[in-house]
């Protein structure tokens, strides 16, 4: 593993601080008039998103994780595990529900993800920032009703709700950001 000092630092480095894997979200290197100089950080755990606030001696040496990312097609759920394929070699891996924090409402079958990994463990997996889902069910729109931006309920393919414009049909196709979860447009 790389070793670094505080000078190296930058936003979205991850480290190993402590026996943990931390990201850092933050950092200030102080030089007061008296004494010796030091480091401000705000680290996040990349495991559980807890956040620490610790301060470094400056030029301290620290551990840089080599981080692994990888673009892998998602096959099928298996439990509480989705079934993932590397398509260069077609290995396949199952992945933890925890590895994709809350965003695999978005998941569809073939669809490409990118996983990362430390030292052959899937710390994290993300779909696509905008995907395009079928709409399953909603309420038909109402004729005459004009007022801008009226929207209504639409339940997807893969059963996750959005609100979308009265004019979205059911058996139609919307763009949706999984970042925020609000609707993008007709597909």
């Amino acid at each position: 593993m790389p070793i670094i000092t505080t000078n190296d630092f930058r936003n979205g480095i991850t480290i190993v601080y402590n026996g943990k894997l931390y990201q850092i979200v933050y950092f200030q290197h102080i030089k007061p008039g008296k004494g010796h100089a030091f480091v401000r950080t705000k680290l996040k755990d990349v495991m559980t998103g807890q956040v620490i606030e610790p301060t470094l001696a400056s030029k301290e040496r620290i551990e840089q994780a080599y981080i692994e990312k990888r673009e892998m097609e998602y096959l099928y759920r298996e439990g509480d595990h989705y079934v993932l394929m590397d398509p260069e070699n077609f290995e396949q891996l199952p992945v933890s529900t925890e590895a994709f924090k809350d965003k695999d409402v978005y998941l569809k079958e073939n669809m490409r993800v990118l996983v990362s990994f430390y030292e052959s463990t899937v710390i994290d997996a993300q779909v696509p920032d905008s995907v395009v889902l079928k709409v399953v069910e909603t309420p038909p729109g109402v004729r005459g009703d004009t007022v801008s931006g009226a929207t209504k309920t639409a339940k997807l393919e893969t059963g996750v709700t959005v609100q979308v414009p009265l004019f979205v049909e059911q058996g139609g196709s919307v763009r949706v950001d999984t970042r925020t979860g609000l609707y993008l447009e007709r597909a």
